[in-house]
């Protein structure tokens, strides 16, 4: 039944929680190897009353907020182009193919050399992460649009902006939400590696602050943080994708 699948997710955190807790108290683990989560929320506790916590949450935060919305805009510019243009796709495809073929973590400290350690060094490390996913998946969105559409629209004397707004983008949206999807959740994948090279505040420098310090409580809590984060993006993409999409189910949803 709907009314009871919804309390599942919940009802199976919770009990993780409490198993957690119980066996870290049977096993007598130091907190410094694995703390209970009741140590865990102690600790956050204590840094949100300390006052930094928010500002690594908000620094964090502005730094995927500002990647996503880099690595969106240029892959579905040049994905569109892609789709448009197979000469353009045999050009491009070894550069876009060896760019990621290299992990991130490897590209992230020449990253950090070229854009300087500050803010801008994470927002480009975010933003490579997630290039290359929605680069993919609106090449796919744009080259499924049914062939018939087009000639009608070719028919109707169209010009290419009104082919573009009136055809591509719309029955490309399913497919390219799926790739926003994916980056959402990387954007913050990259941010947090940016943080781990060079940085003086985000969650990625309090998980490296705090691992220096055995303070794995504190660790944990930025983790969890981060957790929160990325399922916060990927809801706020999910419920874009159903006000958009809202026409696909008919006028009753």
């Amino acid at each position: 039944m709907p009314g009871r699948s919804a309390w599942l997710a919940p009802a199976s955190l919770v009990a993780g929680l409490v198993l957690w807790e119980v066996l870290t108290r049977l096993a007598g683990l130091p907190a410094f190897i694995l703390p209970p989560p009741s140590a865990v929320g102690q600790r956050f506790v204590e840094l949100a009353r300390a006052g930094g916590l928010w500002r690594h949450v908000l620094v964090t935060l502005l730094e995927i907020l500002a990647g996503l919305g880099i690595g969106v805009t240029v892959a579905f510019a040049l994905g569109y182009l892609i789709a448009k243009s197979r000469t353009l796709e045999r050009v491009l495809a070894p550069y876009i193919v060896a760019s990621q073929s290299i992990p991130v973590v490897a590209i992230a400290p020449l990253v950090v050399i070229w854009f300087g350690a500050g803010t801008l060094s994470k927002v480009m490390i975010s933003a490579l992460i997630v290039f290359f996913p929605v680069l993919v998946n609106t090449v796919v969105g744009v080259r499924s649009v049914p062939a018939d559409l087009r000639d009608l629209l070719r028919s109707l004397r169209a010009s290419r902006w009104q082919t573009f707004a009136k055809l591509d983008v719309p029955a490309s949206l399913p497919v390219l939400f799926g790739g926003l999807k994916i980056g959402a959740t990387l954007a913050v994948i990259g941010a947090v590696v940016g943080e781990f090279v060079a940085a003086d505040q985000g969650l990625g420098f309090l998980i490296t602050l705090n691992r220096g310090l055995y303070d794995t409580a504190g660790v944990f809590v930025a983790v969890f943080l981060l957790i929160g984060l990325a399922m916060l993006m990927y809801s706020a993409v999910s419920l874009l994708e159903r006000r958009t999409l809202r026409w696909r189910n008919g006028p009753e949803a």
